[in-house]
Parts: C-alpha cells; sequence; structure tokens
C-alpha cells in the first residue's frame, strides 16, 4: 500500500574549528571523503561529487548485510561562511534501498561563528515512502554522519 510519512529534525553540534574549516568538510571531495562513507565493510559502487549550485552527488554500494542503498543529491543552495556573516548549504536527495524509493528529503546546514568555533545546525525535512524508512532511522544515520565529521576535523 503506498503511503507518505512526514517527519523533520534538527541536529546541532559545536566545533573548536573556524566556520570555513567546516564549510570546507563539505565543499572539497578529498575532506568530505574522511567522513561521508558507508559504515565499515561498505562496498562502494557509484560515488560522484559537484559541489556547486545545481550540482549532483551520488553514492551507492552494498553493505555486509546484502542491503544496498543509494544516495542521490542536488544542491539548491551555497553560500561560504565569511567572517560577519554565516554560511549555508541546502540540499535535497532521494534515497533508495534495493533499487526502490524509500524517502525523498530536504536539509539545510548552517554554519555559524560561536564561542572560537563552529556551531552547526542541520534541519532536515523527509517524506518517507510506503512505509520503507522512517525519520528515527534517518536522524541516528545523519548523527553518526555529524560524528563522523567532526572527527575528520582534526
Amino acid at each position: 500500500m503506498r503511503s507518505v510519512t512526514h517527519a523533520n529534525f534538527t541536529i546541532t553540534r559545536h566545533w573548536d574549528h573556524a566556520p570555513s574549516r567546516v564549510f570546507q568538510a563539505f565543499a572539497e571531495e578529498a575532506a568530505k571523503r574522511k567522513w561521508f562513507t558507508g559504515p565499515p565493510g561498505f562496498e562502494q559502487h557509484e560515488k560522484s561529487f559537484d559541489f556547486r549550485e545545481g550540482g549532483r552527488e551520488t553514492l551507492s554500494g552494498k553493505h555486509p548485510s546484502g542491503m544496498v542503498t543509494a544516495f542521490d543529491c542536488v544542491y539548491r543552495d551555497i553560500v561560504p561562511p565569511t567572517a560577519t556573516e554565516p554560511g549555508r548549504i541546502i540540499y535535497s536527495y532521494v534515497m533508495h534501498l534495493n533499487g526502490k524509493k524509500i524517502s525523498v528529503s530536504q536539509a539545510s546546514i548552517e554554519l555559524m561563528a560561536e564561542k572560537g568555533g563552529t556551531k552547526l545546525v542541520l534541519t532536515e525535512y523527509g517524506d518517507y515512502l510506503d512505509g520503507h524508512d522512517d525519520a528515527g532511522s534517518r536522524e541516528r544515520g545523519t548523527n553518526f554522519l555529524m560524528d563522523a565529521l567532526g572527527k575528520s576535523l582534526d
């Protein structure tokens, strides 16, 4: 039976690095590769990276369980942080599980100078399709990625 479940979540982090350094972790392919990967044992099938407004990023592969996931993202708005203004990244993406579309989401990332470092606020709005995904799982996965991003900054 077809269905759509709507949900959103917000994740906040603070790192002792300048907003420009955190932005770089999203904007440069080598820096992003350090944290935006599958879990241990993930067998990558496809990856593309085009970080610009209208650009597309993809990552697909097989998990140790045999499950195949695919992330397909389009960047909608990119504003690097400056010394006086916060930065932002807004993107929409589709997730597939074993070839079936399970969600369509939009996310925004705000990078603000705070306490000698950066405050990151990530807000995501998701449409989870046909009972194949849920916001709780997505939020846990995104928290895992933000933790990995933080470790990659050091």
